[in-house]
C-alpha cells in the first residue's frame, strides 16, 4: 500500500485513494465519529441548489456527496482522480454520475455548472490556487462556490484535545478499520499542515474569479464550509 507526502504529487495521491477506496466510506465515518454525514448535509445547504441547477462535486471519491447533493433536486456530478474511488462508488451508487477528472484541469466547457463544491480534498491538490481557477472557469457568471475542508478549532483547550487524537489516537484507529492505514498518516499530517479559516479565505480572494468570500465553522472549526461567488 502507498502513501502521498505532503508534496502531493498527483499519480500518488491517486494511488494512495486508490488502496483505501473499499472501506473509505466506512472508516471516514469512524474516525469522524459520524460528523461526516452532518458535513454533507451543511455544505448541500451551503449551495442553496435548485432544482434543474447543475453542480460539479470535484473530488467526489465514492460519491456519497455526491449522491447527498442530488438531493436537493439540481444535478449533481462527481469527478475525482482516483479511479480506484470511482470503481468503488460506481458499484455501490451506480444512479450517481461520477468521472475521472484531475482538479487542475477539468473534463468540462467553460460555465457549464451552476455551482461547484470540493469536499475534504482540496487539501491534496498540488496547486490550490490553479485548481480555484480551474473551478472558477467551470462554473458561470454569478454561480456558487462551497469549500468543505479540515480546518482549526478555535478554542485552545479543543485545539489541543483534537490536535493530539489527530497525530496519536487516528492512525491507531484506522489501523483497525482501513485498507491502507498509512493513508491516515498523511491524512493527519496534511490536516495539520493546512490553512486555518482566514488563510484559505484569503487564497480563494487571491486565486481567480471569486467575490463575497466568507466562511462559517463547523464542530467548533475541526472543518469549516467556504463560500464565494464567480464574478
Amino acid at each position: 500500500m502507498s502513501r502521498a507526502d505532503l508534496d502531493k504529487q498527483p499519480h500518488e495521491v491517486a494511488e494512495m485513494f486508490d488502496g483505501v477506496a473499499k472501506r473509505y466510506d466506512l472508516t471516514n465515518t469512524v474516525l469522524s465519529f459520524g460528523q461526516d454525514r452532518g458535513w454533507r448535509r451543511a455544505t448541500r445547504a451551503a449551495l442553496g441548489l435548485r432544482p434543474g441547477e447543475r453542480v460539479l462535486d470535484v473530488g467526489a471519491g465514492t460519491g456519497v456527496s455526491t449522491e447527498e447533493l442530488s438531493r436537493s433536486g439540481a444535478f449533481a456530478v462527481g469527478a475525482d482522480l482516483s479511479v480506484g474511488m470511482l470503481r468503488a462508488g460506481r458499484s455501490t451508487r451506480p444512479e450517481v454520475p461520477l468521472l475521472a477528472g484531475d482538479a487542475l484541469r477539468l473534463p468540462f466547457a467553460d460555465a457549464a455548472f451552476d455551482a461547484v463544491t470540493i469536499s475534504f480534498a482540496l487539501r491534496n491538490v498540488v496547486d490550490t490556487s490553479a485548481a480555484l481557477r480551474e473551478f472558477g472557469r467551470v462554473v458561470r457568471p454569478g454561480g456558487r462556490l462551497v469549500i468543505c475542508e479540515f480546518s482549526h478549532p478555535t478554542n485552545a483547550a479543543f485545539r489541543t484535545a483534537y490536535l493530539s487524537y489527530l497525530m496519536r489516537s487516528l492512525p491507531a484507529v484506522a489501523r483497525r478499520v482501513a485498507t491502507n492505514p498509512d493513508a491516515y498518516v498523511y491524512l493527519a499530517e496534511s490536516i495539520r499542515a493546512w490553512h486555518d479559516q482566514q488563510g484559505l479565505a484569503a487564497v480563494i480572494a487571491e486565486s481567480g474569479p471569486w467575490d463575497r468570500v466568507g466562511w462559517r465553522n463547523l464542530t467548533g472549526g475541526i472543518a469549516s464550509l467556504h463560500r464565494a461567488t464567480r464574478v
